[in-house]
């Protein structure tokens, strides 16, 4: 039977990340832990895959990318454009799926980190303090978030919220709903600010649904509470929420756009496709992704500042936004 890393951790009692990093000979470790690390992997006759081991001593061979969801469409596009910058820099590429759960991106990030130097994250859901140990450990490029000190390559997020209810005001509606993202997310704080910052005629007014997970199971919610609400229009965090919003909205007999409208944010593929099509603010993520690889392919001068770059989006106006009723 092979023995394999995990095996090692195991009579070692450390992290699988530990005994990558002890073998790599990394200072990280403690030197007492690095010797226990290579006596147990002696005994038990562990093999360093090459590949990986090429990793660690070769640095540089491979960019990870780390998603919080790859089901949605918006960062599969993401993924996408990275790959295709990362191929043709003749690299390989990683990609993790933390499934939104910050436990389960910190152990991602712990163990990626030990075996290449150059990750992206896409809105990383960890604290802005593990961000900032991780940069020590390799260089770090990120994805709908911002943090000094750090690179980063985000949509203009203030000016697609503006775009959606100014196009919404245009069209006589008063009384405009939003259905907000998790409250962990560093684009809804964002969009929120936009909001904040709009300065609204007399009688018009944003009214704030709340915060729902990025789903179409949190649109449900949100559709139920934006026809208690009696808004004339919903501005939805992203299309995955957009699209829960339409089917709830269906459902309880309330017509999109005639009775309510509904705009979202991501201008994912399907967005075109539903019944009736979505408005919604288009994101270049396929751009997002190869500006974020190639800032950590594209050498750099040393001294120079790390850049954190803002693309801009724009509305995509189809059929499920209209005039209110009456």
């Amino acid at each position: 039977m092979v023995t394999t890393i995990r095996d090692v951790a195991r009579a070692c009692g450390v992290s699988i990340a530990t005994v990558s990093r002890a073998l790599a000979g990394s200072t990280i470790v403690a030197a007492g832990t690095r010797e226990r690390v290579r006596q147990a992997a002696a005994e038990l006759g562990y093999q360093p895959n090459r590949a990986a081991r090429q990793l660690v001593t070769g640095r540089g061979q491979s960019i990870a990318l780390v998603l919080p969801d790859l089901q949605n469409s918006f960062y599969s596009s993401v993924a996408k454009g990275m790959q295709r910058r990362v191929r043709a820099a003749g690299l390989s590429a990683m990609i993790a799926d933390t499934d939104e759960d910050p436990d389960a991106e910190r152990e991602v990030l712990d163990q990626l980190s030990a075996v290449v130097d150059r990750l992206i994250l896409a809105s990383p859901r960890v604290s802005d303090g593990d961000l900032t140990d991780l940069a020590q450990r390799c260089a770090v490029v990120l994805i709908n978030r911002e943090l000094p000190g750090l690179a980063s390559v985000v949509g203009n997020n203030a000016d697609g919220i503006r775009q959606s209810v100014t196009h919404l005001l245009a069209l006589g509606h008063r009384r405009i709903g939003y259905a907000g993202g998790p409250s962990t997310s560093w684009s809804d704080s964002r969009r929120r600010a936009g909001l904040a910052a709009l300065a609204l005629p007399d009688g018009q007014e944003i009214v704030d649904l709340g915060a729902f997970r990025a789903s179409q199971a949190g649109g449900v919610a949100a559709a139920d509470l934006a026809i208690a609400a009696g808004v004339s229009a919903v501005v939805a965090f992203n299309d995955q929420l957009a699209l829960g919003v339409l089917g709830r909205l269906a459902e309880r007999g309330v017509a999109v756009p005639e009775a309510m409208s509904v705009v979202g944010f991501d201008d994912v593929p399907v967005a075109r496709l539903l019944a009736p099509p979505l408005t919604t603010v288009a994101v270049p993520t396929i751009e997002i992704g190869e500006r974020a690889a190639g800032l950590l392919i594209d050498a750099a001068p040393q001294d120079s500042p790390l850049p954190q770059i803002v693309l801009e989006v724009e509305l995509q106006v189809r059929r499920s936004s209209a005039p209110p009723p009456g």
